[in-house]
């Protein structure tokens, strides 16, 4: 039963899954002051409406519990609004390091964490996700738990390698997959091609179009 009750005519074409997003998020997610801050501030500073969606961000909170990550990575900060997600599935002393490319997102990321009270919780790092993923694995600050990778849907399938090797044996990938053909098959490509790594794709359909994760975790065993 949709939002406006069982008798109701629901709405044509993607109208209806963005009032069943809407209805789930009203059942499921309560408001959250630091979150929807978070949304007006980014939306302020005019940095583009791609932030995930409430009920995603809940699926990656409740992944990063799931799976007992301590040490997650995010590529691709934003606003700051999935790294608040993220940063509340862990566990005390759990850690996040987020790589953002854009100064202007960085610094109304920076905002918003603290403003949720998670500075301590967040690492914000600046800079191109291929130069700060090398970097990372130079440094031996792997490997993650978790890595959560959203930022285009080009380079996600040229950045997936990198991120890879910064997991371990029984680390969970998620890469955000939007409705983009080439790069969706180039990122699956990418999957196949690497050994140990067991995928599956998770469509959702919403206010934010068709927008879904790619979901892997790592295995070293042959």
């Amino acid at each position: 039963m949709g939002p406006e009750g069982a008798d109701a005519q629901p709405p044509a074409g993607s109208e209806i899954w963005e009032a069943f997003e809407s209805y789930v998020g009203s059942q499921l997610i309560p408001s959250d002051e630091a979150l929807d801050a978070t949304l007006a501030t980014s939306a302020e500073a005019g940095l583009p409406p791609i932030s995930v969606t409430a009920n995603q961000g809940r699926f990656l909170s409740l992944l990063v519990r799931i799976s007992g990550a301590r040490r997650v990575l995010e590529v691709g900060t934003l606003g700051g609004y999935s790294t608040i997600w993220l940063a509340r599935g862990l566990p005390p002393g759990g850690r996040i390091i987020s790589l953002e490319v854009n100064d202007l997102h960085a610094e109304v990321a920076r905002g918003n964490i603290a403003r949720a009270a998670l500075e301590e919780v967040v690492d914000i790092r600046l800079g191109p996700a291929s130069e700060l993923l090398a970097q990372l694995g130079a440094a031996g600050e792997g490997p993650f738990d978790l890595i959560f990778i959203d930022v285009d849907e080009i380079n996600n399938a040229d950045l997936f390698p990198l991120a890879r090797g910064l997991a371990r044996d029984g680390s969970v990938i998620i890469i955000g997959a939007a409705d983009l053909i080439r790069g969706s098959r180039r990122l699956y490509a990418a999957l196949e091609r690497e050994p140990g790594v067991s995928a599956v794709a998770v469509q959702a359909v919403g206010s934010a179009g068709r927008h879904g994760f790619v979901m892997a975790v790592v295995s070293e065993s042959p």
